[in-house]
């Protein structure tokens, strides 16, 4: 699990409300991943974590055969989502419980929370 911080912590905390929250400039309204104390589009500091849509699409995927954690049960999806949100903001993520030939570039997908104590990780199922 991260170590939370200040920087970091209204992405791995902000799920206890069913909500992804992304970092987004104040000034050109762009999103953006990870954490940066200024936007990189027009260098404004005014920049917060916001609250996104979470849905988005996989841009690519991979599946994973090597039983990294015993807890993990193989097989299992590695995808990088691409957020609706003006950006592009993309997440590499983990996709359990889907069958491995059903995660294809293009698919529709929305954020859920899984909770592990204060932390709610972002993963993504299809819609």
């Amino acid at each position: 699990m991260p170590a939370i911080n200040d920087m970091n912590g209204y992405f791995w905390c902000g799920g206890a409300d069913g909500v992804l929250h992304i970092m987004k400039c104040g000034d050109c309204s762009l999103y953006f991943h990870p954490y940066q104390s200024c936007c990189s589009a027009c260098l404004s500091a005014n920049v917060a974590p916001a609250p996104v849509s979470g849905f988005g699409k996989v841009l690519s995927s991979t599946i994973n055969h090597q039983p990294w954690f015993p807890h993990v049960p193989v097989p299992y999806i590695v995808a990088l989502v691409e957020l609706d949100e003006k950006g592009p903001v993309r997440l590499l993520t983990n996709m359990f419980g889907e069958s491995v030939d059903s995660i294809v570039p293009g698919l529709r997908v929305s954020v859920h929370f899984e909770q592990h104590g204060d932390i709610f990780v972002p993963l993504f199922r299809p819609v």
